[in-house]
This record gives C-alpha cells, sequence and structure tokens, in this order.
C-alpha cells in the first residue's frame, strides 16, 4: 500500500472512532475504506473490529470517569454480550445471513422514524419497563450474538432499547452501549483473531486515529450530552438504513 493509502485509512479510524463514540456506525465509514484499500472482505471486517475495539475501549474509559457506566445490570450485560458475540461469530459460517440483510434495514428505519419523531426521545431520563437484570440478559445475549454474527445497527438497538426499556437519557444509554458493544467486539475479535483475518499494519494505522477520534467524540457527547449525540445518533441511523436498504435491495 502508498503512503497516501495508509494516509486516507488513518483519517477513516479518526473520522470513523469520533462518530462511533458518540452514536456508534463508525463502521459505516472504517469498513468501505478498509474494502476500497483491497482487503478481502473477512480480513476488512476482521480489521475493523481490531481497530474499532481500540477506539471502543478509550470512549469508555471517558464514560467510566464520567460516572456513565453506573446503570445496574451493566456487569451482566457485558459479560452476556462477549459470550453471544463469540457464538455469533462461530455461527457465521453456518448460518444464512441473506434474511438479516433484507429485514435489518427496515428495523433501522422503525428506529429512526421512532426517534425523529419523539423529539424528547432521551432528553430526560424516564420510566423503567424490565428488571435491569432481565434486561441485560436478553439484550446482551441477542444483540452480543447479532453484533458478532452481523453487526450494523448494534449501537442503535442498544440505545434506542436502553432509553425506552431502562428509562435511560441518552448520555447514560450511551455509555451503557459503548460498554456493550466493546464487549461484544471483544468477543468477535478473538473469533477474527483466531482464523487469521486480521491485517495488523492496517489495523495499527486506523487505531492511531482511532484513539485520537473516540476521545474526541466522547468528550464532546459528555459535554454536550443529547444536544449533539441525537443529530448524530439520526445521521447515523439513517445513513446505515440507505446503505443496508441498497445493499439488499439495490
Amino acid at each position: 500500500m502508498s503512503p497516501w493509502t495508509y494516509l486516507l485509512l488513518f483519517l477513516a479510524g479518526l473520522t470513523g472512532g469520533f462518530i462511533d463514540a458518540i452514536a456508534g456506525g463508525g463502521g459505516l465509514i472504517t469498513v468501505p475504506a478498509l474494502l476500497a484499500a483491497g482487503l478481502p472482505p473477512r480480513i476488512a471486517l476482521g480489521t475493523n473490529k481490531f481497530q474499532s475495539t481500540f477506539g471502543t475501549a478509550v470512549a469508555v474509559s471517558r464514560y467510566l470517569k464520567a460516572g456513565l457506566l453506573r446503570t445496574e445490570g451493566i456487569r451482566l450485560a457485558v459479560v452476556a454480550a462477549l459470550v453471544a458475540s463469540m457464538v455469533g461469530a462461530f455461527a457465521v459460517s453456518a448460518l444464512d445471513k441473506d434474511l438479516l440483510k433484507r429485514v435489518i434495514p427496515w428495523m433501522l428505519a422503525t428506529v429512526a422514524v421512532y426517534t425523529a419523531l419523539n423529539r424528547r426521545f432521551g432528553l430526560q431520563r424516564g420510566t423503567r419497563k424490565l428488571a435491569p437484570a432481565v434486561f441485560a440478559a436478553v439484550f446482551g445475549i441477542g444483540l452480543g450474538f447479532y453484533d458478532g454474527f452481523f453487526g450494523p445497527g448494534t449501537g442503535s438497538f442498544w440505545t434506542v432499547a436502553l432509553v425506552t426499556l431502562m428509562g435511560c437519557d441518552l448520555r447514560e444509554a450511551t455509555g451503557y452501549t459503548k460498554a456493550a458493544n466493546l464487549a461484544s467486539n471483544v468477543g468477535a475479535l478473538a473469533i477474527f483473531l483466531a482464523g487469521g483475518s486480521v491485517h495488523f499494519t492496517v489495523g495499527a494505522v486506523m487505531i492511531a486515529g482511532q484513539l485520537l477520534g473516540a476521545r474526541a467524540g466522547a468528550g464532546l457527547a459528555i459535554r454536550r450530552g443529547a444536544g449533539v449525540i441525537r443529530p448524530v445518533f439520526l445521521t447515523v441511523v439513517f445513513a446505515m438504513t440507505a446503505k443496508l436498504l441498497w445493499d439488499a435491495w439495490g
């Protein structure tokens, strides 16, 4: 690869890390960049998990210091997501993804429309509708498996579930989401590493960008709260919906 390619990958990591720390969806930038650089699809996905894990870890550390990882049940969710994502990554070769590719975009579209129409979404704490342990187990297993198996929109599903079912505001929901995402990233990454599906040189270049972007994005989300998280969240979800619809039906 040329120095210009590495520079573009660094910038993709920087931008992806920034967006991912605020609202998820950084893979919309990093995965196409890896594919454009000439990596085979499985290597691109494995390398993306590798570099994004470091950015997510930085974001989680910022949310932890800000006291946004105290939601009851979060530890159980992290453990469940870690284990389930490994199962999901194992299942990739055995199960057919075609149904998910066609169904998930419509689920994301529903998330986007619901969030756009609900102007008070996540601006303040709401009413808890599920016991924390039940929520952590159900969504940790379900979304952890999904993230390891397919992945797009995992963070968006976590955020909406936390706001609507756990009564979290958007800052708290984002912190919880990042912790769960980190766990499922680590679980899936372990499978990619075992299969030799990571390009370490490319990953290292993108990690440098991820660390800077994730730190800046998490800091902005902590300072500005829903004022910055909501518009970025909506933009990411609409963009992801459009991309997945095109991939599935275009």
